[in-house]
C-alpha cells in the first residue's frame, strides 16, 4: 500500500510560483528600452521582423527616442517598405501631443529628407 503525504489544500496557492517569478523582474529603464529597440531595428532582415518590432515598441506606454525612430526608418528603407516608413510617423504622432510631435519632426527632418519619406499629411491622405 502506498501512502502519500497530505498537503494542506487550504494554504496551497498554485499561483504563488508565478507571482514570485513576476515580482523578481526589474523595470526596464527608458534608456534600456531605447537601446534594445534600436539594436532590434538595426538587425532587421525582413518585413515581418520589422513590423513585429514596431508593434512591440509602440505598444509600450512610452514613445521611443529619436535615435530609435531613426533606426526604424532606416530599417524600413533596408527592407524596401515605403508604407511602413510612413506609418512610423503616424505612430509617433499618435503617441505624442502636438508640441512633442513638432519636436520629433524637427529632430527627424534630416533623416526624413535623406530617405525621402513623406508624412501621411504630405501625401494628402
Amino acid at each position: 500500500m502506498v501512502v502519500f503525504a497530505s498537503r494542506n489544500v487550504s494554504t496551497y496557492d498554485p499561483h504563488s510560483a508565478a507571482r514570485r517569478a513576476y515580482s523578481a523582474q526589474t523595470e526596464e529603464s527608458y534608456e534600456d528600452f531605447n537601446r534594445r529597440y534600436t539594436a532590434a531595428f538595426e538587425s532587421v532582415d525582413d518585413l515581418f521582423e520589422l513590423q513585429r518590432n514596431l508593434n512591440n515598441c509602440f505598444a509600450y506606454d512610452m514613445t521611443p527616442s529619436v535615435e530609435t525612430v531613426t533606426a526604424a526608418l532606416h530599417a524600413c528603407r533596408r527592407v524596401d517598405d515605403f508604407a511602413t516608413a510612413v506609418r512610423v510617423f503616424e505612430a509617433v504622432k499618435e503617441k505624442t501631443n502636438a508640441q512633442q510631435y513638432g519636436e520629433y519632426m524637427a529632430a527627424l527632418k534630416p533623416v526624413k529628407e535623406e530617405l525621402s519619406i513623406p508624412t501621411k499629411e504630405e501625401l494628402g491622405l
